[in-house]
């Protein structure tokens, strides 16, 4: 039996979902238990930079979730938080770099992710680009019937 390396666009979508679940749930989980650790025992040294990791510690577990579930609801949600998630990254970025008393303590988005080798400015990205591909739309349930 012949076999073909033929690859479809549908399990194409598949490995970027699983990646990009895999990606957000690596972060939930260690922004998470660092948010946890932070705000459990010096939340008044950096409140702002430990309240934004708590945030998006969040974020990242709200779209591990999304990209697992292939409803309209669920790419709505997934797509407001991968902006939300982008425009943080960028707005902390810039913050860090010209107001640096501002964030005593890192957060996961200052200096646009950079310890987190930059996964959280591109992740927002690779899941914005994935999400508003045809075929991810179609999956999802929210393609333009043409």
């Amino acid at each position: 039996m012949a076999r073909t390396d033929q690859t479809t666009e549908s399990e194409v979508l598949a490995g970027s979902s699983r990646v990009l679940r895999f990606a957000y749930c690596v972060l939930a989980i260690s922004a998470g238990a660092r948010a946890l650790f932070q705000v459990a025992t010096k939340f008044n040294q950096a409140p702002l930079a430990y309240g934004l990791t708590t945030i998006a510690a969040l974020i990242y577990g709200i779209a591990f979730l999304g990209f697992g579930r292939r409803t309209p609801q669920a790419w709505r949600v997934t797509m407001a938080v991968c902006a939300i998630e982008f425009l943080g990254v960028i707005t902390v970025g810039i913050l860090t770099l010209i107001e640096r008393d501002w964030f005593p303590k890192d957060t996961v988005w200052s200096d646009f992710g950079i310890g987190y080798g930059f996964t959280p400015l591109l992740l927002p990205i690779a899941g914005l680009w994935l999400l508003l591909r045809q075929e991810t739309r179609e999956a999802y349930g929210v393609a333009n019937k043409s």
